[in-house]
């Protein structure tokens, strides 16, 4: 594996908790990719969308936690959305059973979350 990549991750308010999890496998001494974590903890008041673009930006890739509450979660949506035209490479990670891609991923694949799918993607940024 190369050195850290800076990877923004995407998703819905409702699933902040499985965000931690996420984020958190990165330091565990057994994981085998590791990334710095440049999501949004707290939604901006102001210039929102200017500063998740600048983000996304900076960032080599986007991972996008796919659940049952992204179809509602604006926010999330808009910053898979913004990830396409930056032409960021995308991977959509599913939680739990659910399986609908937004339609904001286009071409992007969604795949479950295995420490060897995460790996491929970051390893390939």
């Amino acid at each position: 594996m190369s050195g850290k990549k800076t990877v923004f991750i995407a998703f819905a308010k409702e699933d902040e908790a499985s965000r931690n999890l996420f984020t958190g496998q990165r330091v565990s001494a057994r994981t085998p990719f590791e990334f710095i974590d440049m999501s949004v903890k707290e939604p901006y008041e102001t210039q929102w969308k200017e500063r998740v673009r600048t983000r996304i930006r900076r960032s080599d890739g986007v991972i996008a936690l796919i659940s049952a509450s992204t179809p509602r979660a604006t926010g999330e949506l808009w910053e898979i959305k913004c990830a396409v035209e930056e032409r960021k490479p995308l991977l959509g990670i599913w939680l739990e059973d659910y399986r609908t891609k937004p339609a904001e991923m286009g071409s992007a694949p969604c795949k479950a979350w295995t420490w060897d799918t995460v790996a491929q993607f970051i390893d390939g940024l």
